[in-house]
């Protein structure tokens, strides 16, 4: 392999690290609000124990938006997971084709469509539980304000 091939493989690859740049800072948000999320719940947990009534049906409204949400924001962190995994698999894939001058672009593609698809998974999930976490807020508003 000559050091001009090397170079030709390194610039391809550029792109592909870019996209895990981007996705690693999703990765970051979700598990953000996944602890977010997470927090609000134990503190529900605790104040449904020592709820009664109405507060306790209203405690427990949100701790099953809340469990929702996880479980969401869990699977968001799954696939945008899924998604930097199959770009490394890609950067593998393009040094592997310029070492053995294997003609693998099929590969490649197919590795491609498959990361932005799970990225688009994960986005969509995202967004769904944003949406969700609207659903939280207005059951602690009060009636005129909804």
């Amino acid at each position: 392999m000559l050091l001009s091939d090397l170079i030709d493989a390194l610039q391809l690859s550029i792109g592909p690290v870019i996209l895990i740049s981007g996705v690693g800072l999703i990765i970051l948000s979700m598990t953000n609000r996944f602890g977010r999320v997470v927090d609000r719940t134990r503190l529900l947990a605790r104040e449904f124990q020592n709820a009664t009534g109405d507060n306790k049906n209203h405690v427990l409204s949100e701790l099953k938006i809340l469990t929702v949400r996880v479980k969401l924001v869990r699977a968001g962190v799954l696939f945008a997971s899924i998604s930097v995994f199959l770009v490394s698999l890609i950067i593998i894939s393009l040094f592997i084709s310029e070492i053995f001058q294997l003609e693998i672009a099929a590969i490649i593609i197919g590795l491609y469509i498959a990361c932005l698809l799970s990225l688009i998974i994960s986005l969509s999930v995202f967004i769904y539980d944003t949406n969700l976490s609207l659903k939280a807020i207005w059951l602690n508003l009060p009636d005129e304000m909804k």
